[in-house]
């Protein structure tokens, strides 16, 4: 992004982590929708470069599992037959939270399938050196996924919500009331009192409001997957390295030993670099 200045680049890169629109952006910087967008797309790559280096041999006792809807496009009920296996649609945010330090290791995009919980998990195995306690939601799709990817080496538990049958014809713009709550122990032995997707529930709240796409009820979307995707990392490299946790008053990744300091928009575009130089 040779054309724009670093304070430019710098006020841009604070909006969006802020959860404004690519307009909004556009009309308080002076800077071009298009350029906006290349440089949203240019960033994404750059944060998701680094966590892809730095979210490695993980220390971790306690990880949530949840996934976030959106789409891409048009939401699924208005697909053409034509558009149904394309990038279009329904998209599901896979994303792990650390319940100590709340660290995001790491997050993936696509389908509600078993096929993508498994590539998920097989994902965190990479990024975790211990033995730890997983969470998550009861979407069928997991228990074989964890089952597959850790087989006994995991203390894994679900909890499976159950909610209250809506009046007919009601619709509603949230989930029906929750009327009982059943934790499960699957694998190993995971205390019941840490079998929980509080933290990662948080977390997606969190995203919905950070983030213009994920907002419910309005005209903002993702147009393209690369664009969600690059949003998604801009906004996890966000809250890892450069937002202070009210709860831990640090950011995640110098709660976890990843990182020392405060990191700053000034510092991103040249993270990576001393060390290809030192090489």
């Amino acid at each position: 992004m040779n054309k724009l200045s670093v304070e430019k680049q710098v006020l841009i890169l604070s909006l969006l982590a802020e959860g404004n629109s690519l307009r909004t952006i556009s009309r308080v910087s002076g800077v071009a929708r298009n350029t906006i967008s290349k440089l949203l797309l240019e960033a994404g790559e750059k944060a998701r470069e680094i966590m892809n280096r730095e979210m490695v041999n993980l220390k971790v006792n306690y990880l949530q599992v949840d996934e976030i809807w959106t789409f891409v496009g048009k939401k699924q009920k208005r697909l053409q037959p034509h558009e149904l296996d394309t990038e279009l649609g329904d998209q599901y945010v896979f994303v792990a939270l650390d319940a100590e330090s709340k660290l995001v290791p790491t997050f993936r995009v696509g389908k509600r399938t078993s096929q993508m919980a498994a590539s998920f998990m097989m994902e965190l195995r990479t990024r975790i050196n211990t033995t730890f306690q997983l969470s998550t939601d009861s979407f069928g799709g997991y228990r074989d996924a964890v089952d597959r990817v850790f087989g006994e080496d995991i203390h894994y538990g679900q909890v499976h919500k159950m909610y209250a049958e809506e009046s007919q014809g009601e619709k509603r713009y949230s989930p029906a009331p929750i009327v009982r709550v059943i934790i499960n122990p699957i694998t190993g032995y995971p205390d019941r009192k840490h079998i929980s997707t509080s933290f990662i529930e948080r977390q997606n709240l969190t995203m919905r409001m950070q983030m213009r796409r994920f907002t419910r009820l309005t005209n903002a979307f993702s147009k393209s997957l690369k664009h969600l995707e690059a949003a998604l990392a801009l906004h996890f490299f966000h809250y890892n390295f450069m937002r202070l946790h009210e709860t831990i008053r640090v950011t995640p990744a110098m709660q976890a030993g990843i990182s020392k300091h405060l990191m700053t928009w000034e510092e991103f575009w040249g993270w990576g670099n001393e060390e290809k130089k030192a090489a």
